[in-house]
């Protein structure tokens, strides 16, 4: 049964009343194979502009150990939730200190943009634990530190195949417009590179600051360039207002298709989004329409436990992290040594909710299926509607 969450220390504690536990300053060196909970700080954005990411991972967290169980080879797993805002790479890596240091945490997890896992990872090397990132989607982050093993995606990864559908659909020529980060550049890259070696041609390639608030003056230049098609990437959460401003400004009446990342119609704010999304064809490794069993189940399951939310991308992430540290640690016999399980997670292969899923052992990057969706109204409401897919997709900007 789920504890109550002590708002005081920002603490959601899922499971049994824990033990306390020793003293020791690194987590991996100081407690191994011990039999006591294993505490995972969780690490995302609650509050601010980035918050829906935070409240999609908490909730996968909670619904995995719900349906699971609090204890994993004889470790009672106790989840520590830290809200870093979302926007400021300081306050992560304060509360990835203090959760090591403090809290002896021997897992980190979360991690919602890029530039919030970059500031954690010295963490993670310094202290030999894990750091399972959920969300942020910069090809480079695992190489930031060598105990990093990500479970949801990279923007190069979702893009490529995007590319590839653009140019052998009729679409000649492109505008590409991204969030101006990390992930962006990563989408702004692969995205020229396929789509231009498939014949098309790239017209203009525009940035925007990441959290911007009118779109406009973009989109009077896609307008006035007069492309086949605009290619967009913007994080979650910014999705509703690109496609509005895009109705809005006459891009559609002028004939210009849009065509995107899946960030642009997460599946969370579909119902914000409306009619703006209708014909929209992204790429993306996930669907709340995805027909399979085990996602349907999902879907179900989810909605039960959180007020009919609909899960996203971030939540599958999140979701699927805590399948790999639960067989890792099943793996390990219950041994938390950051490098054990480290090891037990390399290489390790599974069916996600989201369609086969691996780690890949030399890069500690997932391998996935990336579809092709479209969005459509179901029962008064859109999904994206799978119609395509590349299979075993590698990250392409690794």
């Amino acid at each position: 049964m789920t504890a109550p969450i002590n708002l005081h220390r920002r603490h959601l504690v899922l499971g049994t009343a824990a033990a306390a536990l020793s003293t020791g300053l690194l987590p991996s060196l100081a407690f191994g194979a011990a039999s006591g909970p294993l505490k995972v700080g969780l690490i995302v954005p609650m509050s601010g502009p980035f918050a829906s990411t935070g409240r999609q991972i908490e909730a996968a967290v909670k619904l995995y150990i719900q349906q699971h169980g609090a204890t994993v080879a004889g470790r009672q797993i106790e989840i520590i939730l830290k809200d870093d805002g979302g926007v400021a790479p300081d306050v992560t890596k304060r509360l990835a200190q203090e959760l090591v240091a403090r809290e002896k945490v021997e897992v980190l997890a979360g991690f919602g943009l890029t530039p919030l896992a970059f500031a954690a990872a010295p963490v993670a090397t310094q202290a030999k634990v894990p750091m399972i990132v959920m969300a942020a989607a910069t090809s480079v982050i695992p190489q930031r530190s060598p105990f990093i093993v990500r479970t949801g995606f990279t923007l190069a990864q979702v893009t490529a195949p995007m590319a590839q559908w653009a140019a052998k659909n009729k679409i000649k020529s492109v505008v590409t417009f991204v969030s101006d980060y990390g992930p962006g550049l990563d989408a702004e890259k692969v995205f020229v590179k396929g789509f231009t070696e498939g014949g098309g041609k790239v017209i203009d390639s525009l940035r925007a600051p990441l959290r911007n608030p009118d779109y406009a003056p973009f989109l009077a230049r896609v307008k006035d360039a007069k492309p086949d098609a605009l290619f967009v990437f913007v994080p979650s959460g910014e999705g509703a207002a690109v496609l509005k401003q895009f109705t809005e400004r006459g891009l559609a009446a002028a004939g210009i298709r849009l065509i995107c990342t899946g960030d642009v119609l997460d599946d969370d704010l579909m119902a914000s989004i409306g009619p703006a999304a209708a014909g929209v064809v992204s790429s993306h490794h996930y669907s709340a329409a995805h027909p399979s069993a085990e996602n349907k189940a999902y879907v179900e399951a989810f909605g039960k436990a959180n007020q009919g939310m609909r899960p996203n991308f971030h939540s599958v992430g999140a979701y699927d992290g805590m399948h790999l540290l639960y067989q890792a640690l099943k793996q390990t016999n219950g041994d938390s040594n950051g490098e054990k399980l480290l090891a037990a997670m390399k290489g390790m292969a599974w069916t996600s909710v989201r369609g086969p899923v691996s780690i890949d052992p030399a890069t500690r990057d997932i391998v996935q299926t990336v579809y092709i969706r479209k969005a459509e109204a179901s029962g008064g409401s859109f999904y994206n509607v799978e119609f395509d897919q590349v299979d075993k997709v590698r990250d392409p900007g690794a």
